[in-house]
């Protein structure tokens, strides 16, 4: 779905002539926006090179994490073909999440929870006890489904230590943190290296069921609201999260000699205890992607060739104000095993407000079309607000077809609500949109 919508807003720009992609996927939104669209690994330096030197692009647009931490950007710039995306240097900011951790403590920016890092078991039953509810995280790539919590995935000492066991024997390094209680958001940034341009706060479900119940998932699905805020932020927090940002791609050039080009993304919380970094990634979320770039009014092209060229300070990059809401269509298998072959039925789209992208799903036509697996087709409502949004959205994932679900509260007035009592229950003081009682100075340092 992410590369759908990039791939989309690459086409759809004046000044694309052609558009090549190389993917693990080769579906139908792919090939109805590219010139031509080949299946290979992109994370593969060889294959990657191989396409480049074929096509000659006058630039490269890199979607996800692996290709970023196996340094394909360094390889495509050895041939003299720019990207947008991060070198393997830069993108450890989310490829270890150990140097993110040191990252932000070394250069005094706000956010960081009390954290530990274990390469053995060392002191840490003593830790885990001292922390009392904690959260324990692989150092590497795991897909947004490495990271385990304490009371939904482990229940005492002994599972935070069997858990960590498994990552040592794996040859990794466990991240402890402090479990946090708060609302999570996803705030995206384009940068060039020194200016930081922020997009629009998404707030994404990473749980599998309505009323977030089930295992952790890729996503399925995110919101995005016409005023640019979330329900249960002020402007305050995004200017907090947009300081971080800022500041995060300062302390990379400083830390490691290169200016860091490509979409720098803040996983926050907003807690008692202020606004926390959950974590960083180095490319658009998924499905964060779907909501933030559909409303984009800048052309994307440009948005691509100021990163590269260090220019996005003379680049004006404006979103409407438009309320968004993504549902994720996914195997009733899903995230379990796989369910491969069988056909999926699309609703009509003829709603101006629907926009559709297409992720693990075959076929060459709209009436031909096969599970794969994973996220299959990620139904984007775009509204005046929140609620024209959702039902654009539930319309279309409710009519399609085949041995699929998805998760009907996305976006919904009843869980919103629920996210607006939660932080209002944490910070009595008010908080958050319908709120009357302002609350305010911020109560957390801001980022350097």
């Amino acid at each position: 779905g992410r590369l759908d919508v990039m791939a989309e807003c690459l086409w759809r720009s004046d000044r694309t002539a052609e558009l090549y992609i190389l993917s693990e996927v080769k579906n139908l939104g792919l090939i109805s926006h590219a010139t031509h669209v080949e299946v290979g690994d992109s994370a593969d330096r060889a294959t990657v090179l191989e396409f480049a030197r074929r096509f000659q692009p006058d630039l490269v647009v890199i979607g996800p994490e692996e290709p970023l931490a196996a340094g394909i950007v360094d390889a495509l710039a050895s041939i003299g073909i720019p990207s947008v995306g991060p070198t393997k240097k830069l993108a450890q900011i989310e490829s270890s999440k150990s140097f993110a951790r040191r990252l932000i403590t070394k250069y005094g920016i706000a956010g960081n929870p009390e954290h530990c890092f274990f390469s053995n078991a060392v002191g840490l039953s003593e830790y885990l006890a001292e922390l009392g509810e904690f959260v324990v995280k692989p150092d590497g790539l795991t897909g947004g489904k490495g990271v385990k919590v304490f009371g939904d995935h482990l229940f005492s000492i002994e599972d935070g230590l069997a858990y960590c066991d498994e990552i040592f024997r794996e040859g990794g390094i466990a991240i402890v943190e402090e479990k946090l209680d708060g609302e999570e958001f996803s705030f995206q940034s384009f940068c060039d290296g020194v200016t930081v341009v922020d997009t629009v706060p998404v707030q994404d479900h990473k749980r599998l069921k309505d009323g977030d119940n089930g295992p952790n998932t890729g996503g399925m699905g995110s919101y995005s609201c016409e005023d640019h805020l979330l329900p249960f932020l002020t402007s305050e927090d995004i200017e907090q999260a947009s300081r971080i940002n800022a500041a995060v791609a300062r302390a990379l050039r400083a830390e490691l000699g290169e200016p860091y080009k490509g979409v720098l993304y803040g996983g926050f919380m907003l807690t008692t205890k202020g606004l926390k970094v959950i974590e960083y990634n180095a490319r658009f979320g998924d499905p964060e992607a779907l909501n933030i770039l559909p409303i984009m009014e800048t052309d994307f092209v440009d948005v691509c060739e100021a990163i590269i060229a260090g220019t996005l300070d003379k680049l004006d990059v404006t979103f409407q104000r438009k309320a968004t809401v993504c549902k994720y269509i996914v195997p009733n298998s899903y995230p379990g095993g796989p369910s491969t072959g069988e056909r999926v039925h699309l609703p009509p789209l003829d709603d101006p407000r629907l926009r559709v992208y297409y992720g693990a799903v075959s076929g060459d036509s709209a009436d031909d079309l096969f599970l794969t697996g994973s996220r299959a087709l990620g139904f984007v409502g775009i509204g005046s607000n929140l609620a024209e949004a959702e039902s654009v959205a539930e319309v279309a994932a409710a009519q399609t077809g085949g041995p699929v679900f998805h998760r009907k509260d996305i976006g919904t007035a009843a869980l919103v609500a629920t996210r607006v009592a939660h932080m209002n229950a944490l910070l009595p003081d008010g908080h958050g949109a319908g709120v009357q009682a302002p609350r305010g100075e911020a109560k957390w340092v801001a980022a350097n």
